[in-house]
């Protein structure tokens, strides 16, 4: 179906005719060609007039952007002059010493500071006192070297008292010229001594000139004629070809200002010219902007007059379209739509449309039965993900919205979650083995469903892949039927007996009114099934009795005698000794009423110490159990049996065989250095004692160590060397038997024992014996 509606467009093209064709060409005519006529007259008629009302109004805008730059140097020129005048600046800074009297120099600075500050162009303002000692504050006080000081004079030196003026004032960078503003110091003196300087800012100076040209192409200058002053806003050179060729044609023209239109490289410029009127001298300014830059909204206007023109081209043509399509015949647009797919049909189009209708019937059927068949999955997973608290994002009203659509009849209904958790072994004597939780959940929730059909008017069984399941009761909203639950809940619990081979526990607590709710009642409902006792078998929890009778709960029984014992096997490798304690203190968590909540945090606990005392012994859980997160996996485990088999075979398991692999290594060594230590000290009185100490142990564990690694214990080892030693001194020496006794750490009368004891024979004889062979 979606292919062929998909095919429609093709079909109903290839189907038209002649007139169709014809009544298209002349509704496009009819509607497109006097709106074109119109917009190229439009388009004649206007476009000339506003390039030149462009033009006009550009050199206007020049002219009155120059004003306002007269303008601003004008306040410049005025603000130098007023402070020239000022009485600090008068001829006693002749007869100043500038670094004697401080305060002077100091005052000074702070005006020179308030100068600088007082126009956004002004990069510096300095005094300049000249004489044997020049001083220059800018506005710090500074001694002044004789390069700068003669630039400085030459300031003195000029015929005017105050004047602008562009060169450079660094004699290190001859290359970098900055505009000043220049006046005598004291003011109206026709001696002067000093000069205090503006130096201004050229980028700012420059963004000043700028505004003569409101746009980024072009250029724009001002120069004095008497050539003390040059700026360009781009910062062209004044001898560039460009800037030759317009202050040319402008000091050719005996008009003081004007504007006119010249050519340089290919593109046509708008140039505007005029005076600026400055002190003692006028400046002129020139400002040349490309052209296109100017008409930019001419042609601007000019593709919108297009564009507009086009779309009404456009418009008309799907004018006509729309109107060919009204005027083309009905029932040939329903059979090119239902798949008839030529205009020139033979047959009755009524068959045709009879026979597509059939068609689309049947697929909506198919359609509708796909639908069925899926929506059990879909309301499976919709309170799967309710339950669990994934669609917290949804509002209670979209979250009644689908449940209403998925399951009707529960509109207005309160919410009861029965959460039902299986508990015993598998892979015992029972029906199923490890790795059948998947299949042991589904067939608790077969059970629950068939169970809850005809107590409650609507319910919902939902199972979890982990012995675990949840019934969702809608309850009306004039209906308690806490009782009802609770007797399902034991019926539910027998039949899983009977059937499964499993015990149960059950927990629910009271309606809640809201769909948004239930994720949180489901949490309550798991978390109170953790509050079962361990020595009853199936167990039917109701939260709201649960929470009053927590206060009478048994206290935990955390043996912290076993646990020390357990962690001290550990210590010692005592593998046995470990497991039994384990399961002792497993035992004494369980005993007398415990809750399985309460022994799994006695377990996670006694977890967290296991894993403390390994890392005291040098044992890295980490890398012991390949990092993996052990109290996650103990968190899951229910049953007190599984818990004792998880510890034992994945903590201690693992533990031990490090421990025994690391023990051997440490054997071994240990008997070396001890042997070692006997072979230099056997003729000394050594013990067992003073050897542990000597290497830094303990006797047991140097006992153990000797005997595992030299097959003998510690003594006979040392009685062996030293006979050994004594045979030797007696076969090659002449050394009397009491003296050979000493060499060896023995006394006299007690080697002659010992000797005779394990030779067979005594010293005296041996040595004779020995010579005769």
């Amino acid at each position: 179906m979606v292919k062929r509606i998909f095919s429609l467009p093709a079909r109903m093209a290839s189907g038209r005719g002649h007139f169709y064709r014809r009544s298209l060409i002349l509704l496009f005519v009819v509607s497109g060609v006097p709106g074109l006529i119109i917009g190229s007259l439009v388009y004649g008629l206007t476009a000339g007039r506003v390039e030149r009302e462009l033009l006009d109004n550009h050199v206007r805008q020049i002219e009155q952007r120059s004003v306002n730059l007269d303008n601003q140097l004008g306040n410049l020129e005025l603000l130098l002059s007023h402070w020239a005048f000022d009485p600090k600046f008068d001829y006693r800074l002749r007869e100043t010493d500038f670094i004697r009297e401080f305060d002077v120099t100091q005052e000074l600075t702070r005006t020179l500071v308030a100068m600088q500050g007082s126009n956004a162009i002004v990069k510096r303002a300095e005094l300049y006192v000249g004489g044997q000692s020049p001083v220059l504050l800018h506005p710090e006080y500074m001694a002044v070297d004789e390069a700068t000081a003669a630039r400085y004079e030459a300031l003195i030196r000029y015929r005017r008292f105050t004047y602008w003026t562009h060169r450079a004032f660094d004699p290190s960078r001859p290359d970098e010229r900055e505009p000043a503003l220049v006046h005598h110091i004291p003011a109206g003196s026709l001696e002067p001594f000093g000069v205090l300087v503006f130096r201004l800012d050229p980028d700012r100076f420059a963004d000043l000139l700028r505004t003569l040209a409101p746009y980024d192409e072009g250029e724009t200058f001002t120069w004095d004629p008497s050539g003390s002053f040059w700026l360009s806003a781009g910062g062209s050179a004044e001898d560039s070809p460009f800037v030759r060729a317009l202050r040319e044609r402008v000091e050719a023209s005996d008009e003081p200002s004007g504007s006119f239109l010249t050519e340089w490289e290919g593109q046509m410029y708008a140039v505007s010219y005029g005076t600026l009127s400055r002190i003692a001298n006028d400046w002129r300014y020139v400002s040349a902007s490309p052209i296109g830059n100017i008409t930019a909204p001419v042609v601007f206007i000019s593709k919108v007059i297009m564009l507009v023109s086009l779309a009404a081209l456009l418009l008309a043509a799907l004018l006509a379209w729309l109107a060919s399509l009204r005027i083309y015949s009905p029932v040939k647009r329903l059979v090119a739509l239902l798949g008839g797919g030529q205009t020139g049909h033979s047959g009755d189009e009524f068959s045709l449309f009879e026979r597509e209708w059939r068609d689309l019937n049947r697929e909506r059927l198919e359609l509708h039965n796909r639908i069925a068949e899926q929506l059990p999955f879909v309301k499976h997973g919709f309170l799967h993900q309710l339950l669990q608290g994934h669609l917290h994002a949804y509002s209670e009203a979209d979250l009644r919205r689908r449940m209403e659509r998925l399951l009707r009849g529960t509109e207005g209904c309160r919410f009861v979650v029965v959460y039902v958790r299986l508990i015993g072994m598998l892979g015992g004597e029972g029906k199923f083995r490890d790795g059948d939780e998947g299949l042991v959940s589904f067939a608790a929730a077969n059970l629950l469903e068939e169970l809850a059909a005809p107590r409650f008017p609507r319910s919902e069984t939902i199972h979890f892949h982990d012995m675990s399941a949840g019934v969702l009761v809608f309850v009306p909203p004039d209906l308690s039927c806490a009782d009802e639950i609770e007797s399902f809940c034991a019926e539910a619990a027998a039949r899983i007996n009977r059937v499964l081979h499993l015990h149960a526990v059950m927990a629910f607590g009271e309606p809640v009114p809201r769909i948004r709710d239930v994720p949180l009642a489901f949490e309550r409902a798991k978390q109170a099934a953790g509050l079962r006792l361990l020595d009853n078998a199936n167990q039917i929890i109701r939260m709201e009795r649960e929470m009053a009778d927590q206060e009478e709960a048994a206290e935990l029984r955390y043996s912290f005698t076993l646990e020390r014992e357990l962690l001290q096997a550990l210590r010692t490798g005592d593998e046995d000794g470990a497991r039994a304690h384990l399961e002792a203190f497993l035992g004494s968590l369980c005993s007398g009423g415990a809750k399985e909540i309460d022994v799994q945090q006695g377990m996670l606990q006694l977890l967290g110490q296991v894993q403390h005392a390994m890392m005291a012994s040098g044992f890295h859980p980490h890398r012991l159990y390949g990092g993996a997160n052990l109290y996650a996996e103990l968190s899951r485990l229910r049953e007190p049996k599984q818990m004792l088999r998880w510890f034992m075979n994945r903590v201690l398991a693992p533990y031990f065989r490090e421990w025994a692999s690391r023990a051997d290594a440490r054997v071994k060594r240990l008997a070396g250095q001890a042997a070692e230590y006997l072979h230099r000290n056997y003729m000394r009185d050594i013990s067992l004692e003073s050897c542990a100490d000597a290497l830094g142990t303990s006797p047991y564990a140097l006992s153990k160590a000797f005997k595992a690694a030299t097959g003998t214990n510690f003594i006979d080892y040392l009685t062996e060397l030293r006979l050994a030693k004594a045979k030797q001194l007696l076969r090659e020496s002449e050394l009397k038997i009491h003296d050979v006794a000493g060499m060896v750490g023995y006394q006299h009368s007690y080697f002659n024992r010992i000797f005779k004891k394990l030779e067979g024979i005594t010293p005296t004889l041996y040595r004779q014996r020995s010579r005769n062979a």
